[in-house]
């Protein structure tokens, strides 16, 4: 990805090195109702909110003990043990080129965002990403490299622990910066669901679902922001930020992290009825689509089979 030299979003919130649970988030930037644009599925007439997840399904019930339904939906994630962390410490030179190279991908995703919400006569709120260092507080309840990066649906924040982008690549076999680019603009995805109101249909529909109910609707909202993801990655080639072989590291990305492959890699086997992010197959179909259309409305995981 041709990112060097490019602005950096102003958005970014640098909790590196604080170390324990400093930096509480700020206020939400969410709004009394959806924002109504043409997007695709959601609330039928609104689009798409959800839950800041976490890209490796998985990892939380794993490595926590925490259900990842619950981060998802603004609950409180206080069960991850608050003594050790995982997240190795990277080089300060290359954590430091890391940093600015999400500056500069939530800064594109804030352009593309912007025009989309003005196309349709609205306002963009962007969303604070917060650079933490093995563990921060979030809105959501404590934030864990663990659990890799996730958007936190009550203060509208996205978290991400930059070591995860040596994990991504060594332990998932997912290189290259755009496959970064794609974890990032996935998250940025769920903001935007968050503001069209899915998310908060997901919530109340979701008190009367069992749980592999949930886990089928959290998977179609998971599917719709790989889809925004590929719009975006669509978007970037638009202003020529696209290097040869950067789609592939973003479908190899998907591929890499679809709900039957990491389960299949973790335990062995694959429990369809728990899947709540997708197969790879279908993470990788929905990132292409947005891709090749480029066009939010044509992200609707809603209707029909996904």
């Amino acid at each position: 990805m041709k990112w060097q030299g490019r602005e950096r979003s102003s958005n970014i919130e640098d909790r590196r090195g604080q170390g324990g649970m400093g930096g509480f988030g700020g206020p939400s930037l969410g709004r009394s109702g959806p924002i109504r644009i043409p997007m695709g599925g959601g609330s039928r007439g609104g689009i798409g909110g959800v839950i800041g997840i976490v890209i490796l399904l998985g990892i939380i019930w794993f490595a926590t003990g925490q259900n990842p339904l619950d981060t998802l939906t603004g609950g409180s994630s206080s069960s991850v043990p608050s003594s050790t962390s995982s997240s190795r410490e990277l080089p300060a030179e290359g954590e430091d080129q890391l940093a600015d190279f999400v500056g500069v991908v939530v800064k594109e995703t804030e352009n593309l965002w912007t025009e989309v919400f003005a196309n349709a006569g609205e306002t963009y709120p962007k969303p604070p990403v917060v650079l933490f260092t093995g563990q921060t507080e979030s809105g959501c309840g404590v934030a864990d490299a663990r659990m890799g990066p996730f958007y936190c649906p009550v203060d509208s924040k996205v978290y991400i622990d930059l070591s995860f982008y040596d994990q991504l690549h060594r332990e998932f076999g997912a290189p290259g910066d755009f496959a970064q680019a794609y974890v990032l603009a996935h998250e940025v995805g769920h903001h935007v669901q968050n503001l069209t109101g899915v998310l908060p249909e997901f919530n109340e529909r979701r008190q009367s679902m069992s749980e592999e109910e949930a886990n089928a609707y959290s998977v179609r909202v998971e599917l719709q922001a790989d889809c925004y993801a590929g719009v975006w990655a669509n978007y970037a080639g638009q202003q020529n930020l696209l290097d040869s072989g950067d789609v592939e590291e973003a479908l190899n990305a998907a591929n890499q992290i679809g709900d039957d492959t990491l389960q299949k890699r973790m335990q062995g086997y694959a429990v369809p009825k728990t899947f709540n992010h997708g197969t790879s197959a279908q993470r990788k179909n929905w990132f292409e689509r947005g891709y090749q259309s480029g066009d939010p409305s044509d992200c609707d995981t809603f209707s029909g089979n996904v």
